[in-house]
């Protein structure tokens, strides 16, 4: 069973709706016991990062996602603001992210190569993959996927990026180490390479 983990932000209806289309049983966790069970988790988040781990701090579901994804080793793929908060922290905010992926959750508008163009990052952009990760299985060459961001992860161990974009920089949009995924981009919104990547997710 999927859980989406719905802690007040992120669209959880459209990872349910999209679930549902791939043939794939999912629900949302509101609450600790909802996460029983689960045998893939979902992190979504939109908006800004402290705001997204005030909420994931108060929402009582932490504990038990720690104990889920670390000691269990439950798979998780975190979404958008999802994704930055395996981050060890964000230059967003002041509070410390899960740092599951130890990493930093960095601003293009500081970062002298990107910071000219047109902030947030919108639209649609090709992704380099790199081989062998099973979240790609079946992909063309340079899927393309839907961005809406205005901060990115630099990851601490460049072993754990699983793909780029290019953005005035490359910059890492899917991380993956271990059994812990993070997407920069909107899958929801990716048709069928954003169908194609949650699938081959849940068949981890």
């Amino acid at each position: 069973m999927i859980r989406i983990v719905d802690y007040g932000v992120g669209n959880i209806q459209a990872f349910l709706t999209m679930f549902k289309r791939l043939g794939l049983e999912a629900s949302r966790a509101r609450a600790a016991h909802d996460l029983e069970g689960a045998t893939r988790l979902v992190l979504p988040g939109v908006g800004a990062f402290d705001h997204a781990m005030t909420l994931l701090n108060q929402s009582g579901m932490r504990p038990r996602l720690e104990e889920m994804v670390m000691a269990q080793r439950v798979p998780v793929i975190g979404i958008c603001v999802g994704m930055q908060m395996l981050a060890g922290g964000s230059d967003e905010g002041v509070l410390p992210g899960l740092n599951w992926v130890p990493g930093r959750v960095k601003a293009f508008a500081t970062t002298p190569a990107s910071q000219a163009l047109p902030m947030p990052h919108m639209g649609w952009n090709d992704l380099r993959v790199r081989p062998g990760n099973k979240l790609f299985t079946d992909f063309e060459p340079e899927p393309r996927f839907y961005f809406l961001h205005s901060y990115y992860f630099d990851a601490q161990d460049k072993a754990d990026v699983a793909a780029t974009a290019e953005y005035g920089l490359d910059f890492d949009c899917i991380v993956s180490k271990g059994h812990i995924h993070g997407v920069q981009c909107h899958p929801e919104k990716s048709h069928h390479f954003g169908a194609q990547l949650l699938k081959n997710f849940a068949e981890l």
